[in-house]
């Protein structure tokens, strides 16, 4: 069996953190995946487009890609599997955009061996939209989601602009995300 192709699943939930009403995955992810396919397919699931670095941190020790020039010596999460690292229910933080600090917390539900082989990460359920990529954080995400909302707010027509034609932070589209997630190597 190729690396990342296995029987073993995880079932898991990640979920944005300081953010209401919560922005949430339930994943089943195959057990033989890289910290680092781990990444991608939490981009992909929760809707962020990979602009901007990103780490894990599980039990005090951080994943993600080492960069000496900012003092960055994060373990390569190309290297550990997820497997390796966390076991059944374990809890662990997953941050992404260090500018705008998006910090999400996952929560291993369950760990099992399926029937057959699982080549892709599964989205089982979630709900709402990911926030646009570079909004500037939970905070200024509020902020904008009530200009857009109010046609009389003094930022309405900049952030009208600015957000993707027909964004709407309430939708969740299953079969949408489990394509894309067939498309994760």
């Amino acid at each position: 069996m190729s690396p990342g192709v296995s029987k073993t699943a995880f079932q898991l939930r990640i979920s944005l953190k300081e953010y209401v009403p919560v922005i949430w995955r339930r994943l089943l992810v195959p057990g033989g995946v890289t910290m680092a396919k781990l990444h991608t397919i939490f981009q992909t699931a929760m809707g962020w487009e990979n602009y901007h670095l990103h780490c894990f941190e599980i039990d005090g020790v951080r994943y993600g890609i080492p960069d000496p020039e900012f003092e960055m010596t994060d373990i390569d999460d190309e290297t550990v599997r997820l497997s390796d690292v966390v076991g059944e229910r374990a809890r662990f933080e997953y941050q992404y955009d260090f500018g705008d600090n998006w910090c999400h917390e996952v929560i291993i539900e369950s760990v099992g061996t399926l029937d057959l082989v699982l080549k892709f990460a599964v989205c089982l359920e979630g709900q709402r939209a990911c926030p646009p990529e570079d909004v500037g954080g939970a905070h200024m995400y509020s902020m904008v989601l009530e200009a857009i909302r109010d046609p009389d707010h003094e930022e309405h027509e900049e952030y009208v602009n600015w957000i993707a034609p027909g964004f709407d932070p309430d939708a969740f589209d299953l079969a949408a995300i489990n394509a894309a997630l067939q498309r994760v190597r």
